[in-house]
């Protein structure tokens, strides 16, 4: 009895410290749609430096806006107010998969 406790304690513990199942593959492609898409001018990592001066680093978008709040965009399509931006536009998985990554590499 004692034993099933402690095995049903650290299953449920392991439950709340690991993350779910997927998640780190859902991080990969956030992280690979916007290297494709939005790295020649954007800086899309932790610590590299937008190609573009102009063009802010995607680890400092919370401090413009909530990143839930691009949602919308990116599903209906990003626009932007300069010329040289592209349109883009992605599916509703892609999405989640684009806001789970932005979110993990916000600066603090």
């Amino acid at each position: 009895m004692i034993v099933t406790r402690a095995l049903l304690a650290a299953v449920l513990l392991s439950a709340a410290v690991l993350p779910p199942a997927g998640a780190a593959s859902n991080l990969k492609q956030g992280e690979a749609l916007l290297t494709r898409d939005c790295s020649r001018c954007h800086a899309v990592g932790r610590s590299d430096n937008s190609p573009r001066a102009d063009a802010p680093a995607f680890r400092t978008l919370s401090s413009r806006y909530p990143i839930e709040s691009l949602e919308e965009a990116l599903g209906e399509g990003i626009m932007s107010g300069h010329p040289d931006m592209p349109e883009f536009k992605f599916d509703a998985d892609d999405v989640g998969a684009i806001i789970d990554y932005l979110k993990s590499i916000q600066r603090r």
